[in-house]
């Protein structure tokens, strides 16, 4: 029998294909309790996780893991040189949530620029015209600057592109030009770039190239009145430095899924910034997109087993030319 573990809770359909394979035994939220966490990983080889951290106290808890399976695409929670070096596969879903996470940078935007919050706080207080709602413009005609074209990227540009808006794009994996058959503009200088959009998109990993990038002198060189959307990662943004921006009113508005600490011990100075639009890390959380992860995890442990791991899902892939 070979052990799967699942420490976190996902989508039924998940379970479901694993319970389905012959020779698992699958241990889950949803299974027995009763042993430790130590006791009920001593026999895993494979597992998935959600937001439990992969640390080195747990890699020691589990001497038989040959693979972790991250529920999404972020693996800042897994410790990936500590399983590396132990020859443990970490391994993601890469298309499952990207949809998803694109809508929701969309809905930021437009929640954003249609000054949604306030104006909803507004009525709901009893004020049919509500001060400040003049302020909301149209995102068609706008330009949009995506930094990363990844997954997610390519799928907001498309729909940047849908609402009539001038896609710009910033990757250093993108020749300078025109993308072909889009007429998305590459922009090869970041600091011109951010000084001409109307609105930057942040589709980039935490990473420590990126921690930090989006500080005071990031902010000061982006257009007067310009929006900032995250929807990858809290520690990409200078939470200080944005706040700044958007109390002096240099920025016109921020739209944020992600925060530097999640979750939130307790609020930071930021949420008392204005024209600024939060949810909690849940722009890939659709009824699909959890759905479509939770799958593709369970799929990623059958693949991996079966001795044939999809190599675009695999993080660490020098593990997969170990001997």
């Amino acid at each position: 029998m070979r052990h799967v573990a699942v420490l976190d809770p996902i989508h039924p359909d998940g379970i479901a294909r694993l319970q389905a394979a012959p020779g698992l035994m699958l241990d889950h939220p949803g299974a027995p309790a009763g042993a430790t966490l130590a006791e009920r990983l001593r026999e895993v080889e494979a597992l998935i996780v959600r937001g439990t951290r992969v640390d080195q106290a747990l890699l020691d808890m589990a001497p038989r893991l040959r693979m972790v399976c991250r529920h999404g695409v972020g693996y800042d929670l897994v410790d990936v040189p500590g399983c590396t070096a132990r020859n443990v596969a970490v391994m993601i879903t890469p298309e499952a949530n990207a949809a998803s996470v694109a809508e929701h940078a969309l809905m930021l935007m437009l929640a954003v620029a249609r000054q949604v919050v306030p104006v909803d706080a507004g009525v709901r207080a009893g004020h049919w015209r509500v001060q400040g709602q003049s302020r909301a413009f149209e995102l068609g005609g706008r330009r949009v600057l995506l930094l990363g074209f990844g997954r997610i990227g390519t799928r907001v540009a498309r729909l940047c592109a849908a609402f009539g808006m001038q896609v710009s794009v910033h990757d250093p994996f993108l020749p300078a030009g025109t993308i072909r058959g889009a007429g998305y503009v590459v922009e090869k200088d970041l600091v011109p770039a951010l000084g001409r959009a109307d609105i930057v998109s942040l589709h980039l990993p935490a990473s420590d190239a990126t921690r930090g990038m989006v500080d005071a002198a990031f902010l000061a060189a982006m257009k007067p009145g310009a929006v900032l959307i995250n929807t990858a990662r809290g520690t990409l943004v200078d939470e200080d430095a944005l706040a700044a921006a958007l109390s002096a009113g240099h920025l016109g508005g921020a739209g944020l899924d992600v925060l530097r600490v999640e979750p939130m011990a307790e609020p930071p100075p930021l949420l008392a910034s204005p024209n600024l639009v939060v949810t909690p890390h849940v722009a890939a959380s659709t009824a699909e997109g959890l759905q479509r992860m939770a799958w593709d995890a369970a799929g990623n442990v059958l693949d991996f087993l079966a001795g044939r791991p999809d190599p675009d899902a695999v993080v660490n892939r020098e593990v997969l030319r170990a001997p």
